[in-house]
């Protein structure tokens, strides 16, 4: 499964203020994971931050190339990428976008399905595999044993009525 180089990192939802700052509604761990990346791309073309601020779930950004609100308007309801070599991840630490698609087997080895979506829950995310039928995996240590990217190869534990 080939390794994208941009990774969706949010949306921005809104302008900011008169002077051309826009709205983040990020969608990585946190607003200060982006914020240390400096930089974004938005249809492809890079823009830099002059200033960035957390506000909850969203970063508040002046971009470098963006002088004033009627400029920043056109880029209401874009996505943001970042760059994956600006966001080194630990070892062990991935983005989710890597794991859809990857197989998914349970404890004794035997195939699941495929790892097709994965959706926030009040209490964690939730992973759908699709194999045979549809398996709803809660995203947290109980059930997900080993999440190997450089395979491919997600290890769960299944219970009864998974």
């Amino acid at each position: 499964m080939p390794i994208e180089r941009f990774i969706e990192a949010g949306r921005i939802t809104n302008t900011h203020g008169v002077s051309g700052d826009v709205k983040i509604e990020v969608w990585l761990d946190s607003p200060d994971f982006l914020k240390r990346c400096k930089r974004v791309f938005i249809d492809g073309k890079e823009y830099r931050f002059r200033s960035a601020r957390q506000q909850n779930r969203f970063l508040i950004v002046s971009f470098e190339e963006i002088a004033d609100v009627a400029s920043a308007m056109p880029f209401k309801g874009k996505k943001v990428y970042i760059d994956r070599d600006d966001a080194p991840l630990k070892k062990g630490e991935f983005f989710l976008q890597d794991i859809i698609g990857i197989r998914v087997v349970d404890q004794n080895g035997r195939e699941v399905g495929v790892l097709r979506e994965i959706f926030e829950a009040p209490a964690s995310a939730v992973y759908v595999v699709q194999g045979e039928s549809e398996h709803l995996i809660p995203a947290v240590p109980e059930f997900i044993m080993d999440t190997d990217v450089e395979n491919g190869v997600l290890t769960v534990k299944l219970i009864e009525g998974m």
